[in-house]
């Protein structure tokens, strides 16, 4: 760990504080706002569609102007949008805040290409344990963001104000932070140089395949029950509070592991840690489905978390060997949009299912996408196990 790395590591704290409040407050308001309750988390949606959206717009600043300065524009960008939706939840508008979500996906965008930056301020050694231990970072927005919603939710007469409010302080915070951290500089662009290959190309890759899916599928599993959790919970008659020490627990199963993930990847590869992710995602299905007891969201989400954790730092880690540096701002672009329109879908199903056809339903439904997951995992391996033999 260097400087750089432990300041990009509290930026990725503050960016997944703003995250975690969204996801539990987003659904929640939409609820009281929302003219029907299956658009509850559309304001969910919202943000990872704005991310979505904003993925071809973030890869051309990155290019343009660096990290740092990409970095920045979109921490402003975190700071104005969350006054805006503090006022659209004043003015008791509903599709201001699902605007309001959609403008914040621009930070999101950013935020997630924090843990490929990781890797450019570390030797090329220590790549993985850089990724994994910025992600680790993370565990600030385990603690901060649920206890930062729980405690500011009624600072105000207009419910949950204080809470959208509070992200301005966590936008300026990371501003601050971000502006000590030295990026390594953009080379100058020299007349008629090679920008790597085309696109698709860079797709065709089983490595790029298998990456972005489990990427994408592992973080649309991880959202569709996470950002359904606390409307679930409602409904089950819990307060807020347990839902937030639900929320906590999982994002701490998300990022506590990254002090040792990058770790486990060295040790025994990249495929088998994403694996175990795969199994922990079922194994979080099974404790879901057992029961609604507040223990058994906490020990459901608390696998969720891990299993996440080992998914997405596993395949960022295999996602580096499909591209050349000419051609990282596009290739890591086309992954992040991968997973914001997996996302995307997820978030609005996630409300549409678990308001319609219950927590449980919407369990078994997560099992076709984790299935899936290990289905490319497999066809993967198997080929990449063909070749060397083919090599000998």
């Amino acid at each position: 760990m260097n400087a750089n790395l432990i300041l990009l590591a509290l930026c990725q704290g503050l960016f997944l504080t703003n995250n975690v409040t969204f996801i539990a407050i987003n659904g929640l308001v939409g609820l009281s706002l929302a003219p029907l309750g299956w658009m509850a988390t559309l304001p969910v949606m919202g943000y990872v569609v704005g991310g979505a959206f904003s993925t071809g717009l973030v890869a051309h600043t990155q290019t343009r102007y660096g990290r740092r300065s990409s970095f920045q524009i979109g921490l402003a960008v975190g700071l104005f949008s969350a006054l805006l939706c503090a006022y659209a939840a004043y003015e008791q508008n509903f599709w201001l805040l699902v605007a309001s979500t959609f403008v914040a996906g621009y930070y999101s965008a950013n935020g997630q290409l924090y843990r490929f930056a990781a890797a450019e301020l570390s030797a090329p050694a220590f790549r993985e344990k850089a990724v994994s231990l910025v992600l680790a970072g993370g565990l600030i927005g385990a603690i901060v963001g649920p206890n930062m919603a729980s405690r500011t939710k009624g600072m105000f007469d207009t419910p949950y104000m204080g809470a959208y409010l509070s992200l301005v302080g966590v936008a300026v915070v990371g501003m601050v932070l971000m502006s000590f951290i030295r990026f390594p500089a953009v080379p100058p662009k020299v007349l008629g140089s090679s920008e790597g290959r085309p696109l698709k190309e860079i797709m065709r890759q089983p490595v790029f395949i298998v990456s972005a899916a489990a990427a994408a599928l592992g973080y649309g599993v991880m959202n569709l029950l996470m950002a359904a959790t606390p409307l679930a919970m409602q409904v089950c008659g819990y307060a807020f509070s347990d839902a937030a020490l639900v929320l906590e627990w999982h994002v701490i199963g998300m990022f506590a592991p990254g002090f040792f993930t990058g770790h486990l990847i060295k040790k025994f590869g990249t495929l088998p840690i994403m694996a175990v992710g795969v199994a922990l995602n079922f194994i979080c299905i099974g404790v879901a489905l057992s029961g609604v007891q507040v223990e058994q969201f906490v020990v459901a989400l608390f696998f969720l978390g891990v299993g996440w954790n080992f998914l997405f730092t596993g395949s960022t880690t295999l996602s580096m060997q499909a591209w050349r540096p000419e051609e990282k701002d596009r290739a890591q672009a086309a992954i992040n949009f991968c997973v914001f329109a997996t996302m995307a879908l997820t978030s609005f199903a996630s409300g549409a299912l678990v308001t319609t056809q219950g927590w449980a339903w919407l369990n078994i439904g997560s099992l076709l996408p984790v299935g899936l997951t290990a289905v490319a995992l497999v066809w993967l391996f198997v080929r990449q196990r063909s070749g060397r033999l083919a090599s000998l």
